[in-house]
């Protein structure tokens, strides 16, 4: 096995370890981490380097302290997100894809519209909507909540002779999600191809999903398309990179 050079200090080396354990299912939810001696003798620190690494998993949310007992890896294991589960339109008077997958998994999902508006579309955005540079874009900007705590931020896109006039461009929230309305505008979801990457949070990002330093985002790029191959929707999904974790399940033929 080679050896790696980290120049990353102690702390933040430890941190990263015990996080990949906990994310890997090394660590269990609930269960209790090392002792402060036992990590002290696993990579050779000493107490303060331990408790600055825990300090670390403590902010991001990974480990909770209870006084006289230890430390403990969180109850919640890491949200898994199946992309493919939310482009089918609702069923009628069903609640859109992300109330119902939350309610799934025990959770209460909510969504706050951040802002309705006609804007020039962003370089990458007009390409894959077919605009020119500048074009304008009918844009949706929600932040979508999980138990009421910041789960994702949401930036989505409609071709505005598609939008104009209809309930995208209300400052509300579209009941049965926007596939569902889509599909009833005569543009049923057809495919949807994504493009993921990971990244610093920008400001907005930060504070909006009310961020700990130091932690990345998932930035997921996903056109939607209709018959034809027409392009409908484009959304730029960000969420923090350390609770959540995306399922694809594809065929091999």
């Amino acid at each position: 096995m080679p050896r790696w050079s980290d120049p990353r200090p102690a702390h933040q080396q430890i941190a990263a370890q015990l996080r990949d354990r906990i994310m890997a299912g090394r660590l269990e939810p609930g269960s209790k981490l090392p002792s402060t001696q036992q990590l002290m003798e696993e990579f050779s620190v000493v107490g303060t380097t331990v408790q600055k690494a825990l300090q670390v998993l403590k902010a991001e949310g990974f480990a909770v302290g209870h006084p006289g007992k230890g430390v403990f890896v969180r109850e919640q294991p890491n949200h898994t997100i199946v992309p493919a589960s939310y482009m089918p339109p609702s069923e009628r008077g069903a609640p859109d894809r992300w109330m119902e997958q939350a309610a799934a998994r025990s959770r209460t999902g909510a969504t706050r519209i951040l802002d309705v508006a006609e804007v020039p579309a962003p370089r990458d955005v007009a390409r894959a909507l077919g605009l020119p540079d500048g074009g304008i874009a009918v844009l949706r900007s929600r932040l979508m909540l999980l138990d009421d705590e910041p789960a994702e931020l949401v930036h989505s896109y409609y071709p505005v002779e598609l939008a104009r006039g209809t309930r995208l461009t209300d400052r509300r929230r579209v009941r049965g999600g926007s596939p569902t309305l889509l599909a009833e505008l005569g543009y049923p979801p057809r495919e949807f191809v994504d493009r993921v990457s990971a990244r610093p949070p920008t400001t907005e990002e930060f504070t909006a999903l009310e961020l700990p330093a130091e932690v990345c985002v998932l930035r997921t790029f996903r056109v939607v398309y209709s018959d034809e191959a027409r392009p409908i929707e484009v959304s730029v999904m960000v969420k923090a990179g350390h609770l959540y974790e995306l399922e694809y399940r594809l065929s091999a033929t």
